[in-house]
């Protein structure tokens, strides 16, 4: 894979099961060079072994999702520059409908049991604020007066005066006719223009933030995950609160009080909700400690609420459920979530009694999953394959698509799997990517971010770009990350920069000792956001990399504080209170033992690691005589490599290979191919 073939990476929605079982609906997107965006419809995938067919023709769908009844199926939709939307057609096919129109979009969304509503979760402006007021940009808004610690959000922005809020609306009919637009009259010379959506109820209001919801199998309430403590500011800790939906009016959210529902003092996290036929609601939630903030290495897991208030955990810490973004399906009494271990995401079935059973097996990502009846559906990834579906049954996957088919004819360069021992004997798992021909090759480290997060036995775009250009891949999970236990998970709060330092160096010497294509005196080292930091760290305290990439890097603990989005609570569990302690794993700090070329890559707009440590890290190292630059994207954020506009993620392709070719040629990526002698 080369740079420009970035197009070809499809990413996949969670797919939707019809209720007769005969066939799923996927979203599939992808990068578009030429529009500079991403593009994407829903693909409908019969189960009789026919073809996938285009199922809509929007810029971007999104989210599908099929009623209860089956009669209509719900997405979003993007309509130019506009924020997304929910629409409704016809389960067959045809125009769709708008079913919402909120001025900052919807994100998530779900259809009441009757099929004739649905709930959804969206921000709602302050007045005067983002576009409320016709011809009022951001420069002119007023001032904001800020009371909390936590108020931006990466990929948001101020979140304090646009709080995500819940609403309900009723369904119109794909079947039905339109409203027309009336035509000026003498009694009415401007007629107002036909609502472009029916009207929505908002079930909450007030200072508080909204996430997960879900509606109780009658349809008489609605669960959603919210902060509502006094302390919410000062910790992490959400909960699980019912609303009557029998209550209040429309325009009237006062009316309506939320109750809690989850037991006090839980101290959890929680992520993701289903209820089951019975009432009872499955939730996926992380354990916080007493302090309700201390969430390092505490991998998500299953809890059960039952009807009469009692909770029960039904997997414990051996079991990593995953982060945010994780979902619950069901299939019967089986509760269907995705575990994380060694690289690979499976499929997990966990029953009430707590017993559970892994459904799935192999070099697989699952990254989505449906349910009707014992038909089991995923959206998974692989080595070969950036997303495709594939059917459940008897403990077999059967792949029904291949959207990756394209992709592999660039030719996809296998990962060889390898463990190596620490210095002090703890097994580091990993793997390497080689490129074609003979070696010894130029080898780069390379680093994830999190810290709590793994490298996966699948696809990755910038391993396979990487070694196109000729260049040994090196990729390992050091402790510290996801996949491998809570003690795993845990091993370097408050102690960064030690185990997870030779954890990274220790593979790498035990990689290059294991491959004899690989060139031990030709060595680059990359990484971004917790990656960049540990990439920081490393050229601090070691001196044989030709060259480094830091990108989007925690580099600056104290500084986080106050600066970023996280900065309330991230570096004071990673890296402590005491000032010597912070300053002993800060790479900011040590800043002056840097002799290596270093690329910095950040965004204008992240919030997560703001720009203010990139600037700061390459100021100190240009005042310091190190050879380095400082490559800002604007309007990104921190989710550049992932989600960035297509053209600056090929940009910043194009600029990294550069930097290698400068610094650490190789046979296939040099200054002297780049630019040939006229």
């Amino acid at each position: 894979m080369k740079a420009t073939d970035l197009p070809l990476l499809s990413s996949f929605s969670r797919p939707t099961i019809h209720p007769d079982g005969s066939r799923a609906v996927i979203a599939v997107s992808r990068p578009d060079l030429a529009a500079d965006r991403y593009v994407g419809q829903l693909w409908s995938v019969p189960f009789d072994g026919g073809a996938p067919r285009r199922a809509s023709r929007g810029l971007n769908d999104s989210s599908p999702r099929f009623s209860p009844d089956g009669a209509r199926l719900a997405f979003l939709r993007v309509v130019g520059d506009a924020p997304a939307q929910v629409f409704v057609m016809d389960a067959a096919g045809g125009e769709p409908v708008q079913v919402t129109d909120q001025p900052l979009g919807v994100g998530i969304f779900r259809w009441s049991p009757d099929s004739e509503s649905i709930a959804f979760v969206s921000r709602v402006p302050e007045a005067g604020r983002y576009g409320t007021v016709k011809l009022l940009g951001p420069a002119a808004e007023p001032a904001r007066r800020i009371t909390t610690l936590n108020f931006r959000s990466n990929g948001v922005g101020y979140t304090t005066d646009r709080r995500s809020q819940v609403f309900l609306v009723p369904v119109p009919s794909p079947a039905g006719e339109p409203d027309y637009p009336a035509a000026p009259s003498v009694d009415q010379p401007s007629p107002e223009a036909p609502a472009a959506a029916p009207k929505a109820r908002q079930l909450t209001t007030g200072d508080f933030e909204h996430g997960a919801i879900a509606f109780s199998p009658d349809g008489s309430r609605l669960a959603v995950v919210s902060a509502r403590h006094a302390n919410r500011d000062l910790d992490l800790v959400s909960e699980i609160f019912s609303i009557a939906l029998d209550m209040g009016a429309p325009g009237d959210p006062g009316r309506i009080s939320p109750v809690r529902i989850s037991p006090q003092g839980a101290n959890l996290d929680v992520q993701a909700l289903a209820f089951a036929a019975d009432g009872s609601l499955y939730f996926l939630a992380g354990e916080l400690g007493e302090s309700g903030r201390d969430f390092i290495g505490r991998p998500a897991s299953l809890y059960l609420l039952d009807p009469s208030g009692a909770m029960r955990r039904l997997t414990d810490e051996t079991l990593d459920l995953g982060e945010a973004g994780a979902d619950i399906s069901l299939a019967g009494d089986t509760a269907l979530v995705r575990v994380r271990s060694r690289g690979r995401v499976q499929l997990l079935g966990v029953q009430r009694d707590g017993t559970s059973i892994l459904l799935t097996s192999g070099d697989l990502e699952i990254t989505g999953q449906d349910a009707v009846g014992e038909r089991i559906l995923v959206s998974h990834r692989g080595p070969a394959t950036q997303g495709d579906l594939g059917v459940l049954a008897g403990g077999v996957l059967t792949a029904i698509t291949d959207f990756s088919a394209r992709l592999r004819e660039t030719g996809v360069i296998g990962a060889r799997e390898i463990t190596v021992s620490a210095r002090d004997g703890y097994p580091v798992h990993g793997w390497v990517v080689e490129p074609e021909g003979e070696g010894p090759h130029p080898v780069l480290l390379t680093i994830h971010g999190g810290p709590f997060a793994q490298y996966e036995n699948s696809f990755l775009d910038e391993s396979q770009v990487y070694a196109d250009a000729g260049y040994a891949v090196v990729l390992c999970n050091p402790r510290g990350s996801a996949g491998y236990g809570e003690q795993h998970g845990r091993a370097i709060r408050q102690q960064m920069g030690t185990l997870d330092y030779t954890d990274v160096i220790d593979f790498l010497d035990g990689a290059i000792a294991q491959t004899p294509g690989l060139d031990a005196d030709r060595v680059g080292i990359m990484g971004g956001s917790y990656g960049g930091y540990l990439t920081a760290w490393t050229i601090a305290h070691d001196h044989r990399f030709a060259a480094a990439i830091v990108e989007r890097g925690y580099l600056d603990p104290e500084q986080f504080i106050g600066t970023s989005d996280i900065g309330s609570f991230f570096s004071d569990e990673y890296t402590g209170i005491d000032p010597e302690r912070i300053r002993a794993q800060s790479p900011q700090a040590v800043v002056r033992q840097v002799t290596t070329p270093t690329l910095v890559i950040h965004s204008a707009d992240d919030l997560r690691c703001p720009l203010s440590q990139g600037e700061r890290y390459y100021a100190e190292l240009a005042r310091n005589g190190v050879e380095t630059e400082l490559l800002v994207f604007p309007g990104e954020n921190h989710e550049l490599s992932r989600s960035g506009r297509p053209r600056h993620r090929l940009q910043r392709f194009e600029a990294i290979l550069d930097w290698w070719a400068k610094h650490l040629p190789s046979g296939a990526n040099s200054r002297d191919q780049a630019d040939p002698p006229e």
